[in-house]
């Protein structure tokens, strides 16, 4: 899964806008569509696929390669986490918990280890990875399942993440992207709810949204159907893959339509509040980089897109959408990465930026 830096830093080539199957045309259809088959040749993917919903509510697909469709399910690794994220500030709009809660509050002793105290740590500090707690896939490298407590447990073996002192009161702490966080808030839904946060999400996002291909598989390590086949870096074959190397994390299975419609409901105030949309938003505690389950992107043209990205054994997904949830943006390809980061920054201008002759 991927670091804060992976996420956040990557940059942008505007040289990648102007190759000759885009230069000749103004559209941003034409461009961000010219760009998606270099995910293939030049990105290392064996194939990929976007689906755009822009502001008339029109809808785009296009794909690359082979073996990929419009309607597949595949794993969205990260994305779960703005899922988990819209439960938890669902549940602080009812009043049911507090963003300034500390951990221990709702789960007492769980996190105490070498510099690292669930009395000092929030919520807030979880959702916005301003936390200090190290990341469990750093040992597991999303390839063992575990529980939510053995997570918890690898990840106190290891020494915090530079963030200051974790979870300080009244001080925001350095952004330090880490899977354990979101594994934490996933525990406190159950604590809060007496549910898990895929029960929580289904009945509170996927059901009331119409969300028919998306799903929290638990142990399941099959792929519902209709899918592809999903390739690791090496080219080996990893459709089949325990959801629990991920949990609350990144467990998500989802198709591009779905992902598409989520990201327009929540930017377009179907799911929060207007004052908890802007909460979810707001990244000054973690330095303009992330907010709650969301991170911002500036494209060169000066647009924002605010989104997520995932990236679990097989899978790369990313999905991008303007402030208002307008027009919106998912592509993905059936392997663990793309090769060249220049790529993905490229398709989100071609898609968001207007272009003239």
């Amino acid at each position: 899964m991927p670091t804060l830096r992976t996420l956040l830093s990557i940059p942008v080539s505007l040289a990648l806008l102007l190759t000759p199957a885009a230069s000749g045309d103004t559209s941003t259809a034409a461009a961000s569509e010219a760009v998606l088959p270099l995910l293939v040749a030049d990105g290392g993917a064996p194939a990929a696929a976007l689906l755009v919903q822009d502001a008339d509510g029109r809808v785009r697909y296009a794909a690359a390669g082979r073996g990929i469709g419009r309607a597949d399910r595949f794993r969205a690794g990260s994305v779960t986490k703005t899922l988990v994220a819209t439960v938890v500030l669902q549940l602080a709009a009812e009043h049911r918990l507090s963003l300034s809660d500390t951990v221990e509050r709702h789960l007492p002793g769980l996190l105490r280890g070498r510099g690292v105290d669930g009395r000092r740590i929030t919520l807030r500090a979880l959702l916005t990875h301003t936390s200090g707690l190290a990341d469990f896939t750093e040992v597991t490298r999303g390839t063992v399942p575990v529980t939510p407590l053995q997570a918890v447990r690898i990840a106190l073996a290891l020494p915090p993440r530079p963030a200051g002192r974790p979870g300080s009161p009244g001080r925001p702490g350095r952004p330090s992207y880490s899977n354990t966080n979101y594994v934490v808030l996933g525990l406190v839904v159950r604590q809060v709810t007496g549910r898990s946060y895929a029960e929580e999400a289904e009945r509170r996002i996927i059901a009331p949204l119409g969300l028919t291909g998306t799903s929290f598989p638990g142990s399941r390590r099959s792929l519902p159907s209709p899918h592809g086949r999903a390739y690791a870096a090496d080219g080996s074959d990893v459709t089949e893959l325990d959801p629990r190397v991920a949990g609350a994390a990144g467990e998500l299975v989802t198709t591009l339509a779905d992902l598409d419609r989520f990201y327009a409901a929540l930017l377009g105030g179907r799911l929060l509040p207007p004052h908890w949309l802007r909460e979810m938003l707001d990244t000054r505690a973690a330095h303009g980089l992330y907010g709650m389950g969301l991170f911002p992107v500036k494209l060169p043209c000066g647009t924002t897109v605010w989104g997520h990205n995932g990236r679990i054994s097989g899978s790369y997904v990313r999905s991008a959408a303007t402030a208002d949830g307008r027009r919106v943006l998912t592509f993905r390809v059936n392997t663990d990465a793309i090769a060249d980061p220049r790529l993905e920054p490229a398709l989100l201008a071609a898609e968001f930026c207007p272009r003239t002759r």
